[in-house]
């Protein structure tokens, strides 16, 4: 029906009745429509709805999107934001303004999936959840693996024969959950939480084989990026292939290109435990060798200095207790050797164990080393000798004199210092003379 059959010249219309006419004319003559513009004034009510305008260079068209269909847009509204938007054209009589009415709603140029990642992955970067100092380091031999993924896909299955064929002792707990469609993130977040709480779980791997993009937003849902990131436990996200990226890949504390190759993470293979093993020992034995080596090079030049000829016996006897801490520390290493080879399963264990008590025996051989040099140096003659004292030797430096009637006079006698000596000749002999009265008169004087 034609505006102008409804209006009569003659008749005075209220407001209401105007806008009615209006209202009942516009929604009638456009039907559901595409609008294409820039967001501005964009509020989103406590009520759920969405109130912005559409605009371009020249006009404006207010805008409203309800609850119901504002609950499906995957990405955020912001002002600036270029969209296409599907509605139909409304009345809001209370103001008499007309606004466009939208239930559906995508962003201009890019799908609204994507325009969701990244403004995601934006917002959760800049609260930090991506911080590289914040990543937990994965056990270096678990013994509880967790697993959060779908039990028929293919992920769980070659997740499982990895961690069998390179360590077949791991206790492998799954979680079993839906990683695609409605409800999958919740129950992702569950699994998460759960295994995380789990008393002896040392590392959670969560994902899914490939897929679309569709197929992978599970994985990215900020509710499972948030319980990933409060996680007590190393997380490995695991989600498709390698050329897929989800936003659980950048709060996990690893991401893996595949399920497989989160699998090989989680453990080394017994081999390589192994090897680590035999090149520490390698290297715990010469460190070993080379310190005694040095001690017993320190006691061999002590024992062949001069001023030692008379504690020969004493030396002899510091080098078999040497000898005899090398033989007990070489016993020690074979029973940890034995011990290595008994329980492969305790290898990492037993390998912190030798390391300290190796540790602690190096520590007591230096110190009773210390013990012994110490008392060696109390009684060794350069002691003496460094306080200004000397030695005096006779017939050619053979015999020690020891007492004032041992000296003859006209005879060479050789005098050593700590360092260096001298020949002399005996001129005269005083056994009555006392070095005490020469200390008095030096004192007096």
């Amino acid at each position: 029906m034609e505006m102008d059959s409804l209006v009569k010249p003659d008749r005075i219309y209220t407001v209401s009745e105007v806008t009615r006419m209006v209202k009942m004319e516009l929604e009638s003559s456009f039907p559901l429509l595409w609008v294409e513009g820039e967001i501005s004034n964009f509020h989103r009510h406590q009520s759920g709805h969405l109130y912005f305008t559409l605009k371009d260079e020249v006009s404006q068209l207010r805008t409203v999107m309800f609850r119901s269909e504002a609950g499906q847009v995957p990405f955020e509204l912001e002002d600036g934001l270029q969209v296409v938007s599907r509605g139909r054209i409304n009345v809001y009589e209370p103001r008499g303004e007309y606004q466009l009415v939208v239930e559906l709603l995508e962003p201009k140029g890019k799908g609204a999936l994507q325009l969701a990642f990244e403004q995601l992955k934006d917002r959760l970067r800049k609260e930090g959840l991506f911080d590289p100092a914040l990543k937990k380091k994965l056990p270096l031999l678990p013994k509880k693996v967790g697993v959060v993924t779908s039990p028929r896909g293919a992920a769980i299955v070659d997740i499982i024969r990895t961690l069998e064929r390179r360590f077949a002792r791991l206790h492998v707990l799954v979680y079993p959950v839906k990683v695609q469609g409605e409800g999958a993130a919740e129950e992702i977040v569950e699994g998460i939480d759960y295994l995380g709480q789990l008393a002896g779980m040392d590392v959670v791997i969560v994902g899914r084989g490939g897929g679309s993009m569709e197929d992978l937003w599970a994985f990215n849902e900020e509710k499972v990026a948030r319980a990933i990131f409060r996680c007590p436990v190393p997380i490995i996200s695991a989600v498709g292939h390698e050329v897929d990226f989800t936003i659980s890949d950048f709060v996990a504390d690893i991401r893996a290109s595949t399920p497989s190759v989160a699998a090989e993470m989680v453990i080394e293979k017994e081999e390589s435990f192994r090897e680590r093993i035999d090149n520490l020992e390698k290297r715990m034995v010469h460190h070993q060798r080379y310190f005694l080596q040095e001690r017993r090079h320190e006691v061999y030049s002590l024992a062949h200095h001069r001023a030692f000829q008379n504690m020969k016996i004493s030396l002899l006897n510091l080098e078999q207790k040497v000898d005899e801490l090398e033989m007990k520390a070489w016993n020690t290493i074979r029973t940890m050797q034995q011990k290595i080879s008994e329980d492969k399963s305790r290898a990492v264990l037993l390998e912190e164990r030798i390391r300290n008590i190796l540790k602690g025996m190096l520590q007591q051989f230096q110190a009773r080393w210390e013990t012994l040099s110490a008392q060696l140096h109390n009684l060794s003659p350069l002691n003496i000798l460094k306080k200004g004292y000397a030695l005096c030797w006779k017939d050619g430096g053979r015999l020690l004199v020891r007492r004032i009637d041992e000296v003859e006079k006209d005879k060479e006698m050789t005098v050593s210092f700590f360092k260096g000596e001298f020949t002399c000749l005996v001129k005269d002999v005083d056994a009555a003379r006392r070095i005490e009265s020469r200390v008095d008169r030096d004192e007096t004087e």
